[in-house]
């Protein structure tokens, strides 16, 4: 299984999951349909399904396109809303393309239909992946557009966290040194978040991926899956994880964005498709 990490549009990821004896191919989160047709033809491979992790524009757009292009390309997801669907899966849903098998992770909050995949093969020494969309990203979490501190908790501890530790995490946007600088603030003295964020500062100045992390490296750093520990419970002055998780999520919203960034209600708006008509593609 080998998995291409595809940039685009400001900071959006989607990939092209490549089942090597077979040479098929399952692509996710399909926003740019030129540039994802490149890849698969530099890659030589045929695209056989897409899996779409929400309805938002900047991580589905491209799917009706794709679909008039390649006649019974499968389209998955788990949100009506999404566009071009032709499967809607659901929790625990199992999927086999090639060696590759696919397990439907169902994390509402940051919209109400998201799902992720967790990905692997069998018999294989690689570790396994997962497509974490908009819900856990390296060093934070999505926000919670459509959902609450409840499904976040959820979402993060039983069903994402207890992956194992080993799993690749490839998520839908490069925001990895802002939500670093904020996971400083939360834990100045942590070590291993001020390493992480001088190696993602590094790859950022070189325009390169930080993805993808792992699972363990995210329990190390990442102040959302740090909702029991000390230093995450003094910032936020609570002790119950959920109470911590919402707190982190409020300052987090807060938290001073770069100044070349658009305001939060033009990235609302963004994130509801609002612009997409007025878009061209990256």
């Amino acid at each position: 299984m080998k998995v291409k990490v595809i940039s685009v549009l400001e900071d959006n990821y989607m990939y092209l999951v490549i089942e090597e004896s077979t040479r098929d191919a399952v692509a996710v989160d399909a926003a740019v349909p030129k540039r994802l047709l490149e890849i698969v033809r530099k890659e030589d491979v045929v695209l056989r399904a897409i899996l779409t992790t929400h309805h938002h524009w900047d991580h589905a757009r491209g799917n009706e396109e794709l679909a008039r292009l390649f006649p019974g390309l499968r389209v998955y997801g788990a949100d009506e809303r999404i566009g071009a669907l032709t499967h809607k899966v659901t929790h625990d849903q199992e999927l086999t393309f090639g060696a590759i098998r696919v397990r439907c992770l169902f994390t509402p909050c940051h919209t109400s239909g998201h799902m992720c995949y967790f990905m692997w093969e069998d018999g294989s020494p690689d570790a396994p992946a997962l497509f974490s969309g908009d819900t856990l990203f390296v060093g934070g979490c999505g926000k919670f557009f459509e959902g609450t501190a409840e499904q976040m908790y959820t979402n993060l501890t039983q069903i994402l966290g207890a992956l194992p530790k080993e799993t690749k995490v490839f998520c839908g946007h490069e925001c990895t040194v802002r939500n670093l600088k904020f996971a400083l603030k939360v834990e100045p003295e942590n070590e291993i978040v001020k390493k992480k964020l001088a190696w993602a500062k590094q790859r950022d100045d070189e325009d390169l991926p930080t993805v993808p992390s792992t699972l363990q490296e995210e329990f190390l750093y990442n102040p959302f899956l740090r909702v029991t520990e000390e230093p995450l419970q003094k910032f936020t002055g609570k002790t119950d994880p959920v109470e911590v998780l919402r707190t982190l999520r409020t300052e987090k919203d807060n938290f001073k964005k770069p100044k070349e960034r658009p305001n939060p209600r033009a990235m609302l708006a963004f994130d509801w498709g609002l612009f997409s008509p007025f878009l061209e593609e990256k």
